[in-house]
């Protein structure tokens, strides 16, 4: 289903799309809600403003994925690889990212309150005007994450402006 049209597709309630390749697919505004997409290949899809509450998205391949205002709310992105994928205004609230790569992503106003960040990669990542409140950071990988100004960056690290001025992370 490579490039395929799926505009406002209704793709709820524990549907088996494992393994599926929905690579630069569009899915904008589709309700996957609880969907299984567990080691789907996303690559390059268009997901914006799609449903995706309690999906399971363990080691899905969403790499330059399109997920602006997405909801992702108690989503499973265990392992996923979010690289460089653009995550604007996306609600991942209380999603599980344990592990997951998100080197690179844009993640600017993002909800990630109560997420679970243990392990992840978020290096390069921008995090600016992201809630963060109560997300669980363990071992997660912030080296030069662009941090909001103003906010208290997480134990370990500091923030140091790069030559451009951007607020970026460094470990301490």
């Amino acid at each position: 289903m490579i490039k395929a049209q799926l505009i406002k597709a209704i793709l709820k309630g524990k549907k088996d799309l494992s393994e599926a390749d929905l690579s630069e697919a569009n899915l904008r505004w589709a309700d996957l809600s609880e969907a299984d997409l567990s080691e789907a290949d996303l690559t390059g899809a268009d997901l914006s403003e799609a449903n995706l509450r309690e999906a399971n998205l363990r080691e899905a391949d969403l790499h330059g994925a399109y997920l602006s205002y997405a909801d992702l709310t108690k989503a499973d992105l265990t392992g996923a690889n979010l690289t460089g994928a653009k995550l604007r205004k996306a609600n991942l609230r209380y999603a599980n990212l344990t592990g997951a790569n998100l080197t690179g992503a844009k993640l600017r106003e993002a909800n990630l309150r109560k997420a679970d960040l243990t392990k992840a990669n978020l290096s390069e990542a921008n995090l600016t005007g992201a809630d963060l409140s109560g997300a669980d950071l363990y071992m997660a990988d912030l080296s030069g994450a662009v941090w909001p100004r103003g906010k208290t960056p997480p134990s370990g690290w500091i923030v140091v402006d790069d030559e451009s001025g951007v607020p970026r992370l460094q470990e301490k």
